[in-house]
C-alpha cells in the first residue's frame, strides 16, 4: 500500500457494496460469462447464490466482476504463494579456504564440507591462501585444486577455471544437482526418518511440513604464525 496526496491505495480488489459503478460484466462462479447486467441485479445475484460479487478487471469498459467466495479465494491464494515460497531455489555459494601445504586430515575434512555443499546443491568457491614465500610456488595451489575436483567430480564440475586474485586462487565449483532436487531428496530423506521414528513402512506417507536444510558455515584454515 502506498499513499497519494494524503490518501491510500490498496491492492485489495473492490467487493460488494464497495464496488461504485452503473453496469459491470458479470462472470458467474463457474466461470461462464453472464454479460453486462446492472450493478444492482449483479449484487442480487451474489447475495442469492451466497458468494461475493469481486471485481476482478477494474480497468476494463465495463469492469469485470466475478461470483466468488471471496474469504475461501484469499486462504488459497496464500496457500499457493506460501508453496511457491517453500519450494523457492536460492543460489548459495558456500565458501572453503585452504593452505597449500594443508595436511591430509585437514584436506579430508575440507573436502567433507566441499561435499556436502554440493550435494546439498550449492556452488562452492574454493580459494587457496598463500602466506609469505608460498606465493612463488602457485603450482602448489593450482594442482591442490586440481585434486579437490577430480576426488568431488562425480557431485560437481569446474564452474569457474583456478585463477589468482592477489595472494589467493581461487576455483568454483558447481553442483551437478539442482538445489530444487536437492531440497525435494532431503524432505523426502526427513519424511523416511519421521516414518521410522514413528514405526511406519518405510514409503508410508507422512504429513509434515519440512523446512529447507540447515548448512552449516564451513571453517577458515588457521594461519600460520
Amino acid at each position: 500500500m502506498w499513499c497519494y496526496r494524503g490518501g491510500s491505495i490498496s491492492a485489495e480488489p473492490r467487493i460488494n457494496d464497495r464496488i461504485r459503478v452503473p453496469e459491470v460484466r458479470l462472470v458467474g462462479p463457474s466461470g461462464e460469462q453472464v454479460g453486462i447486467v446492472p450493478l444492482a441485479k449483479a449484487l442480487e445475484l451474489a447475495q442469492e447464490y451466497d458468494l461475493d460479487l469481486v471485481e476482478v478487471a477494474a480497468n476494463a469498459r465495463p469492469p469485470v466482476c466475478k461470483l466468488m467466495d471471496y474469504g475461501k479465494f484469499k486462504y488459497e491464494s496464500a496457500m499457493k504463494a506460501r508453496e511457491a515460497r517453500k519450494n523457492q531455489a536460492h543460489t548459495v555459494i558456500k565458501e572453503m579456504k585452504l593452505r597449500p601445504k594443508i595436511d591430509p586430515h585437514d584436506y579430508d575434512t575440507k573436502k567433507g564440507h566441499v561435499v556436502r555443499f554440493l550435494k546439498q546443491g550449492d556452488k562452492v568457491k574454493i580459494t587457496i591462501m598463500f602466506r609469505g614465500r608460498e606465493q612463488s610456488r602457485p603450482e602448489l595451489g593450482y594442482r591442490l585444486l586440481q585434486r579437490l575436483a577430480s576426488d568431488v567430480e562425480d557431485l560437481g564440475f569446474v564452474e569457474s577455471s583456478p585463477k589468482q586474485d592477489g595472494r589467493n586462487m581461487i576455483m568454483v565449483l558447481g553442483p551437478h544437482k539442482k538445489k530444487t532436487e536437492a531440497m525435494a531428496e532431503a524432505r523426502e530423506a526427513q519424511a523416511a526418518r519421521k516414518a521410522e521414528r514413528q514405526g511406519l513402512p518405510a514409503d508410508a506417507e507422512v504429513e509434515d511440513s519440512v523446512e529447507e536444510p540447515v548448512v552449516e558455515a564451513s571453517a577458515e584454515e588457521p594461519a600460520e604464525a
